[in-house]
């Protein structure tokens, strides 16, 4: 006859070890609450912050929801990347290689232009934040956040810096191009596109087809983005 010493303190300690580890699969955890929700929490506030960046201050401007749709789906895709790989030991050289690789991102139907290239890289890093701070303070993470929204308001708007408009034109009156002649070359301008210009640069000059061109900066009525104001000839 086989006797079993049976401990009830030993049996309670191995099921609260139990309770405490969860249910799990191959040796992975099917659940953790704490990480659930931690990522619910996380992905919400970096999702809100990326939103208002991007509604409030580029589409607000742009109107390009081409690049809206992009910014958005980069930022879900950075942070869960991040997030869910942070236990793996390559944390910031990963990050660091996403910034290398989309820093030097050529579209094959068009050049993106500096101005989404520097929101990109804003939407990237605020995901990369968000996603790999899971020691830094709730508070640092939300001032971090919120000092980037701040400094882009504050780029964005007149408070620092005056928007102005600029285009580049191929101009035929080769004529009032001279330095003596500024003012009557501002003059026609003015009466022929109706735009309150305000400087005038000299660039490429062709004097076998009395050619030149002309970049013109301009007081616009809104400060939307013109996406084909740096084309200056045809494809």
């Amino acid at each position: 006859m086989i006797q079993t010493d049976y401990d009830p303190q030993i049996a309670g300690e191995h099921a609260s070890r139990l309770a405490e580890k969860g249910l799990t699969f191959m040796g992975v955890d099917v659940f953790d609450p704490t990480n659930f929700w931690m990522l619910l929490l996380r992905f919400a506030f970096n999702l809100l912050v990326c939103w208002i960046i991007i509604q409030f201050f580029y589409y607000k401007k742009s109107r390009r929801k081409d690049y809206y749709f992009t910014f958005m789906l980069f930022g879900v895709t950075i942070f869960f990347l991040l997030f869910l790989l942070q236990s793996i030991p390559m944390q910031i050289g990963f990050a660091l290689g996403l910034f290398a690789i989309f820093g030097m991102i050529r579209y094959r139907t068009e050049t993106v232009q500096i101005r989404e290239m520097t929101y990109l890289f804003v939407i990237i890093g605020i995901s990369v934040v968000n996603g790999l701070s899971m020691e830094a303070p709730y508070v640092s993470v939300v001032a971090a956040n919120l000092l980037c929204v701040l400094i882009i308001w504050l780029l964005e708007s007149n408070k620092l810096l005056k928007h102005t408009s600029n285009k580049v034109i191929l101009y035929e009156k080769i004529g009032l191009i001279k330095p003596d002649r500024y003012s009557d070359l501002l003059a026609d301008l003015k009466d022929r596109t109706g735009l309150d210009i305000t400087k005038v640069e000299i660039g490429h000059i062709d004097f076998l087809r009395d050619v030149a061109f002309l970049k013109v900066y301009y007081k616009a009525d809104s400060d939307e983005i013109n996406t084909i104001d740096s084309i200056t000839r045809f494809s």
